[in-house]
Parts: C-alpha cells; sequence; structure tokens
C-alpha cells in the first residue's frame, strides 16, 4: 500500500507540473519535483513529439484518411510542450513556444508536401522558412537560460533536428525501409539528447523546485 501511495502521489506532481498555468517565472507554486520524474516526463513529450510526426509523415505520404486527424493530434502535442515550461517561465513564454512550435509543425507539413510534389521552389522555400523557424525556437530558448542553453548549441541541435526529418521523409518517398528505420531510429536519438538538455537546463536554472 505504501508503494502505491508513493506512485499515486508521483503521478499527481506530474499532473501539476503539466496542468498548472502561471502569471510569471518559477511562481512559489510551483510542485517540487524529483528530477527523474521530470526528466521523463520531458522525455516523453519529446517522443510523443517524434512519434507523431512519424505517423504523419507516413499517413501524408500515402494519402491516408488520417493524415488530418493525425496532423491535429501533434499540434496538440505543441501545447503541452509549450504548458511544460509555464511553470518556471510564466504564461507569455510557454504560449510563446507553442506558437513558434506550431510554426515548425505546419512548414514541416509544406515541406512534405513539396518533397511529395518534387517541386523544387517550394521545397527550397518551406527549407527557407523551417530553418528561420528552427533559429528562432533556438533563439526563444537561449534568451530564457543562456547560461544552460547556449544560442548556438540550441541552433545546432534544431538544425540537427530538422536534417534527421528530412532523413526520414527522403527515406520514406523512396520507399527505403531500412533506411527510413535507420532514420527514425537517429531521430529518436537526437530528441532524447535534446530533451535531456532542456530538463536539465531548467533543473539548474530553478534547483530549488527539484529533489
Amino acid at each position: 500500500m505504501e508503494e502505491v501511495m508513493k506512485q499515486i502521489s508521483g503521478w499527481l506532481a506530474l499532473l501539476l507540473f503539466f496542468g498548472a498555468t502561471f502569471s510569471g517565472p518559477a511562481s512559489a507554486a510551483t510542485p517540487v519535483m524529483a528530477r527523474s520524474e521530470f526528466q521523463s516526463a520531458m522525455r516523453k513529450l519529446w517522443e510523443d513529439h517524434i512519434t507523431w510526426t512519424r505517423l504523419y509523415i507516413v499517413s501524408a505520404i500515402a494519402d491516408l484518411p488520417d493524415a488530418e486527424p493525425t496532423a491535429q493530434r501533434l499540434l496538440e502535442n505543441q501545447v503541452d510542450l509549450g504548458n511544460a515550461i509555464k511553470p518556471y517561465y510564466g504564461d507569455a513564454a510557454g504560449n510563446k513556444l507553442t506558437v513558434l512550435l506550431k510554426e515548425h509543425i505546419t512548414i514541416a507539413a509544406d515541406v512534405i508536401a513539396a518533397a511529395k510534389e518534387n517541386n523544387a521552389g517550394k521545397l527550397n522555400d518551406a527549407n527557407s522558412r523551417w530553418y528561420a523557424n528552427a533559429d528562432a525556437i533556438a533563439a526563444f530558448l537561449s534568451s530564457a537560460n543562456p547560461h544552460a542553453w547556449p544560442q548556438d548549441e540550441m541552433k545546432s541541435m534544431m538544425h540537427e533536428h530538422l536534417k534527421a526529418t528530412t532523413a526520414e521523409v527522403v527515406a520514406r518517398l523512396k520507399k527505403d525501409w531500412q533506411a527510413d528505420i535507420t532514420a527514425y531510429d537517429n531521430v529518436h536519438r537526437q530528441i532524447l539528447g535534446m530533451a535531456d538538455m532542456l530538463s536539465r537546463g531548467i533543473e539548474s536554472q530553478f534547483s530549488t523546485k527539484f529533489n
């Protein structure tokens, strides 16, 4: 019974963390969490990001009827990611991250569509917008925590994410299934590194909120 109560208590802390909204950064009401729980929660959010992205890639390229609802579920994940930083950086920052991440997803859809059409002009335009958005996300995150998230490192990490996702799209279009599997494995490894960098940065900046 004691072990069950501990598990319930841990999940309640996670629900409070991801459901809380605060008017400013690092509110005193922010629940204290174990670092391991926080890291796992952050990894789950970013794994959802790449999982629903992959499902959208598969559906969009194959013209499956679930492409649109899958895209909507993917966009919901961007709201979840924005909400995850609100207890530490405030509502405005969380909402801004959501806006930037939604742009990341909608532009990615343009990249996939242009690549599928083999339209070089549209693809170049979409790629330019995609990388500009990635740089904006990197700059935004770095401004919130420049010590843990130097802008150059964040920019590099975002670019790696785009390149890994592009490899996934290309392999899928070519029907190179082994390359497709390898590409997704690379996407997965890369996103876990990003998630860990973000969680460590928040933990170091708000050390009193973790145990």
